[in-house]
C-alpha cells in the first residue's frame, strides 16, 4: 500500500489548527479579517456562525457566514464599539501581511499593518482572543505581494494595541506546526530565517 503524503501546506495547517481551537473555546461571536473563504471561513462554518471583514467586495452568499465590506485600516468603516469591542474572538490568517501594498485594492500605506492590527484591537473585547497569521523570518516587504515580519516587530504592534501574546506556533513544509518558546531569545532566533508562517495566538489585556 502507497504511504499517505503529508500535508505540506501552510494554509492547510493553520486552517485547522485555528479551527479547531475556535470549535474548543466556543466564542460568543467570531470575527474574521480576510481569511480564505475557501479554508478557514468554510472550516468555521461548517460549525457555528462566523463574521468575516475583508476589503475586497464578496458577493456570494454561504450558509452561517455574514460579509461585510471593510477597510480594517479606516476606522470608520468599521462598526462602533464605544471602547468595549465587537467580538470575543478574532482572527486574521495570511492577510495582514498584504495591509497597505495596493495589491487588493486597499490605500498604500507604510504603516498599514500597524493601523490594521490596532484597529482590530478595538474590535476585540477585553479577555477576547486573537488569532493571527504572517509571514516570519528577514523583515523586509516583496513588494507589493506581501511583508516578512521580525516576529519581534508583530509583538510589539500588539502589546501597543492592548494584546498579550499567549502562544505562538511556527509552520514550515519540512517539519510541519511546532509550538516555540515566546522568550526574546526564540524571537530573536525567528528573526533570523528567510521564511516561515508564525501562527500568534494573543489575548486583549487592555482597552
Amino acid at each position: 500500500m502507497k504511504k499517505a503524503a503529508r500535508p505540506k501546506s501552510e494554509y492547510f495547517w493553520q486552517d485547522l489548527l485555528v479551527a479547531r481551537a475556535i470549535h474548543s473555546a466556543k466564542p460568543v461571536k467570531h470575527v474574521d479579517i480576510g481569511s480564505r473563504v475557501d479554508g478557514f471561513v468554510a472550516h468555521v462554518a461548517s460549525f457555528r456562525a462566523i463574521e468575516v471583514f475583508d476589503v475586497r467586495p464578496i458577493n456570494a452568499t454561504v450558509p452561517g457566514v455574514v460579509f461585510r465590506q471593510a477597510d480594517l485600516m479606516n476606522p470608520t468603516s468599521l462598526p462602533t464599539t464605544d471602547g468595549g469591542g465587537y467580538c470575543d474572538s478574532l482572527s486574521c490568517l495570511h492577510a495582514i501581511e498584504h495591509f497597505g501594498l495596493g495589491r487588493y485594492g486597499d490605500p498604500v500605506n507604510p504603516q498599514g499593518y500597524q493601523r490594521g492590527i490596532a484597529n482590530m484591537a478595538q474590535l476585540l473585547q477585553p479577555g477576547g482572543t486573537f488569532y493571527l497569521s504572517t509571514p516570519i523570518g528577514q523583515e523586509r516587504v516583496e513588494f507589493n505581494a506581501n511583508w516578512v515580519f521580525d516576529p519581534r516587530s508583530i509583538v510589539r504592534c500588539t502589546e501597543a494595541a492592548g494584546m498579550t501574546l499567549q502562544k505562538l506556533i511556527v509552520i514550515t513544509p519540512a517539519m510541519g506546526p511546532r509550538e516555540v518558546d515566546i522568550d526574546g531569545v526564540a524571537l530573536a532566533d525567528l528573526a533570523l530565517p528567510h521564511y516561515q508562517l508564525g501562527l500568534f495566538t494573543f489575548t486583549k489585556t487592555k482597552r
